[in-house]
């Protein structure tokens, strides 16, 4: 890094400062727009999905056993699944295909 560390900091702090008190001061009444309404409300399944996805694939030795561990984790989720037993069935998924491959 070839600058000042506290520029940085101070334009870090500002910019999530910008970003909270935005929303706060250019929506101050009840919004009526459903669009509006349903994209505000899928933001954070949206951004987690984004976050995840790539994190998953990269996470492996073998591109393979990550899509296999993402196949096996969406099934066991979409049959009703928890949590836990949804992260135990994808490590034991990634498991058993990074021991054979």
């Amino acid at each position: 890094m070839s600058g000042n560390v506290y520029v940085y900091i101070a334009v870090m702090a500002g910019v999530s400062f910008v970003i909270r008190v935005l929303p706060l001061t250019l929506l101050r009444k009840q919004l009526n727009n459903r669009f509006l309404k349903s994209f505000l409300y899928y933001i954070p399944y949206v951004t987690l999905s984004v976050m995840t996805f790539p994190a998953i694939l990269h996470a492996t030795q073998s591109t393979v056993s990550a899509a296999a561990a993402l196949f096996v984790g969406i099934t066991a989720a979409w049959f009703g699944a928890g949590l836990f037993p949804v992260s135990a069935a994808c490590c034991l998924t990634v498991f058993l295909l990074e021991l054979f491959l």
